[in-house]
């Protein structure tokens, strides 16, 4: 299924012709295509940037790195200020209790930066070369005590070995980066690899398992391939995310050599022209923190607003409340959605459209999920078939890794059945190291979903029904309903 189609445009041209008009040639008539609407620049934003920028390069790098350290900002320290850098000004400053306008006064640079240095200094967080593979690596050593050689590089690791640092190099001809990139993304049982990216002269890849996480690094240059591994215990990461950004800000394969000309970054996120620039690329071989797709080389497409579940014939769709909030003329398939109903709570909203074809929509379950049982949530994309995410139930929702336009996703358990939508997506996710983490949203439960659907005069859209065996594979739990879920987009 395709989540969006192509707005098909329909183009008329009618001719009149009589009498000696009909004999003479009709005019050319050349047609100036309209220019785009010029998005209308945010006042807060642009007054940031102007602030930031003109700032010295070494003030604005160290500002970003101290939002770093603060946990406030997870993109690459290249001093260029974009969406991530005012958004993390605005998240340090909510946290701190000022108004969080996007812009630094000077006593709010001088206490960021306090806190960054006694963060900095608490890890004792040292920037050192590293003779064993060539490369210049920050190492927080108060969580990394030990420190042994390994071959073509050295292993720091914390007391307890749930953290380890590996930095590697390989002389040329030893290996590839299509080799190691190759062996980095490998299919593993229990192992699940959460970004990738590959170009000419550096590779990043992240992976996680049921109980760990790794972000793994190499660069290519005259002098053969350097990188490094960072991989730690999940339980960790409110400790180690942070730090995993602070070391690959920091890390320089190739000290040595004279930097080249900028290499493609990792991809940064979709945003609008009045977001402001995206923050410029690092010099080739430096590290950048990986982003969230669309991956380079990829026609960026807009991400879906929301998702939807088709509830069979009728155009109607259902969704989360939520994720309209800010939505006044939502699209489905490119066709106008009208907002039919709301529930009593603000939770659910239905959906209509013109010409939509009907979807089988899952079976719904009434019955609550047990704490820890085992679902999946089914996401709509811009392109393609629906994402399909494992998840668990909690005491207050479901933890799962969901992308932007989740709200309103489908939660099923892994009979195939319906237990409810996720209830609403934050607008300024944190990404770690560029991934979206699991995360606890909030969940409209089935018996919720049932007594809307009634109330609309749909008791049979979703329907109810008994339990099934459970499917042996996501897949397996998730292909009945694929084709009943829909993006809802939000044109502005």
């Amino acid at each position: 299924m395709k989540a969006f189609r192509g707005a098909l445009p329909a183009v008329l041209a009618a001719g009149l012709a009589t009498g000696a008009l009909a004999q003479a040639p009709a005019p050319q008539v050349r047609r100036t295509p309209a220019a785009p609407a010029t998005p209308v620049p945010d006042p807060a934003f642009e007054a940031a940037r102007a602030a930031f920028e003109a700032l010295p390069e070494a003030e604005r790098r160290g500002l970003q790195d101290a939002l770093v350290w603060t946990g406030d900002y997870n993109g690459v320290t290249t001093g260029a200020f974009g969406k991530r850098s005012f958004e993390g000004i605005q998240t340090y400053q909510t946290r701190t209790g000022t108004a969080p306008t996007g812009l630094l006064t000077p006593p709010e640079r001088i206490a960021l930066k306090r806190e960054a240095e006694e963060a900095r200094r608490a890890a004792r967080f040292r920037i050192q070369p590293d003779p064993a593979s060539g490369a210049v690596v920050g190492v927080p050593e108060a969580l990394l005590p030990k420190k042994t050689a390994i071959a073509g590089g050295t292993r720091w690791q914390s007391a307890d070995g749930r953290v380890t640092l590996d930095t590697k190099s390989f002389p040329q001809g030893e290996t590839s980066l299509d080799a190691l990139f190759e062996r980095a993304t490998a299919a593993m049982p229990g192992r699940k690899v959460t970004y990738k990216l590959k170009k000419p002269d550096f590779i990043v890849v992240t992976a996680e398992t049921a109980g760990g996480r790794a972000y793994i690094r190499y660069a290519e240059g005259p002098q053969g391939i350097r990188g490094f591994t960072l991989g730690y215990d999940r339980a960790l990461a409110d400790t180690v995310d942070r730090l995993v950004i602070a070391v690959a800000n920091t890390f320089t394969p190739f000290p040595e050599a004279t930097p080249a000309a900028a290499a493609p970054a990792a991809p940064a996120p979709a945003a609008s022209a009045a977001s402001g620039p995206a923050p410029r690329p690092p010099a080739s071989g430096m590290a950048a923190a990986p982003t969230l797709p669309p991956l380079p080389g990829a026609t960026a497409e807009a991400r879906p607003a929301a998702t939807g579940l088709r509830l069979g014939g009728g155009g109607r769709v259902l969704t989360a409340a939520s994720a309209l909030e800010s939505c006044a003329a939502p699209r489905i398939d490119g066709a106008v959605a009208r907002i039919e109903r709301r529930d009593a709570s603000g939770s659910l909203a239905l959906l209509s459209t013109e010409g939509l074809p009907g979807g089988s929509a899952p079976p719904l379950r009434t019955e609550p999920v047990g704490e820890g049982e085992a679902l999946l949530v089914l996401g709509a994309q811009a392109k393609g078939a629906p994402s399909v995410a494992p998840a668990s139930a909690g005491a207050e929702g479901v933890y799962a890794p969901l992308q932007p336009g989740a709200a309103g996703a489908p939660v099923l358990d892994r009979s195939g059945r319906l237990v409810g939508l996720v209830a609403r997506f934050p607008t300024a996710p944190r990404l770690i190291a560029g991934v979206m983490p699991p995360t606890r949203y909030a969940l409209v439960p089935g018996k919720a979903v049932a007594v809307f659907l009634a109330e609309a005069g749909l008791p049979a859209g979703a329907g109810t029904g008994p339990a099934k065996a459970a499917a042996t594979t996501l897949g397996g739990a998730a292909a009945p309903a694929l084709g009943a879920v829909v993006a809802i987009t939000c044109p502005r």
